[in-house]
This record gives C-alpha cells, structure tokens and sequence, in this order.
C-alpha cells in the first residue's frame, strides 16, 4: 500500500473496540478460525503448515521479525471488521474524514496568480461525500494517485475555495505527499 492506503488502514484500525491478540499462539488461533485451517494461514503468511502449527501449540513463541510484521498483518486486517464496516459507513453518511497532511500542492489558477507547487501543512475535515467517494475507491483497489485526486479535489473545495466562496477558478493538484494521516 502507499501513503493514502496506509493511513486509511491506521484509521480503520483506530476505531477498534478491542484490542487484537497479542501472543502469537492467540493470534494463530484466530487466524486459523478466520481462514479455516492451519494450511490456509500458512499460505496467508508464506510459511510451512508446520510452522503453524507450532505456533498453535506454543512450541514456538518468538517469530522472526518479518513473519511477526505479516502475523501483525493479517490479524489486523481481519480484527473486527464489523466495527470497521460501522465506523466507515459513519463517515461516509455523517461524520466525514479529517485530513491532516503536509504536502505539495500545486495550482492551475487565472491569469496573475501563483501556480508555484507549495509545502504546505493542512488540517482540514471533508464532508462525508468525500469520505464515500475515498472509501469506494480504495475497496476497488484504485491507485495511490487517485486516492490523492480525491483528497486534492475535497481540499480544493473545502479549504482552498472556502466552500464555494472564493477562488473560483482555481484547480488544485496534490503533486507530493510529506506525511498523510485520516480520521473519522
């Protein structure tokens, strides 16, 4: 995943009501009732069906730590997604997403203004269309600079145009991203 997609995870996971297992041996568990079997977790992960099992049984406890961050990996992918469906549904109906980025910014604007690509850091909450168009997107699997038009779009209006009341003209292009963190 890039940065948008990363963060969208990191939001996700914040609203967790609980917390994930902790030991390997209860995440294996888990992840052995979501997948259904001790071979289906060792495809997930890349390892033997053997290594799984061991897991299971708590012969093995410490990972290395590649298999730990792919372990941490499917488990929070998979934790809760009741609540996340929830939270997501939330946002995209009500509550909208919170951008906070710092970033590049470039814009293509009328005659005698700047176009000159920016840094600038923004905080800026979007309504909840942006928030469902975003969602949308990144469950059909869109590139990264897709995910970025969208927020670039959703910031052009809300914090570059002010909602409608200036800079009509204006047109804003997200041409790098310093660091991106969402939430709902």
């Amino acid at each position: 995943m890039g940065t948008i997609g990363d963060s969208l995870q990191r939001a996700q996971e914040g609203q967790f009501t609980r917390k994930p297992p902790v030991s390997t041996q209860k995440r294996a568990e888990f992840l052995v009732r979501q997948l259904g079997s001790t071979r289906a977790v060792a495809q997930a992960l890349g390892v033997s069906q053997r290594t799984v099992e061991r897991y299971l049984k708590g012969t093995r406890r410490n990972p290395p730590k590649v298999l730990a961050a792919r372990i941490d990996a499917e488990v929070k992918q998979r934790w809760q997604p009741l609540v996340r469906r929830r939270a997501a549904q939330r946002a995209a109906t009500t509550g909208g997403i919170t951008v906070e980025t710092r970033a590049r910014f470039g814009y293509a604007a009328a005659a005698g203004s700047t176009d000159d690509p920016r840094l600038r850091r923004i905080t800026e909450r979007l309504p909840p269309a942006y928030a469902q168009r975003l969602f949308e997107a990144h469950q059909v699997g869109a590139a990264e600079d897709r995910l970025a038009a969208i927020i670039a779009e959703g910031l052009q209006e809300m914090y570059f145009k002010d909602r409608g009341r200036r800079a009509q003209g204006l047109v804003v292009e997200l041409n790098s991203i310093d660091y991106l963190d969402l939430d709902w």
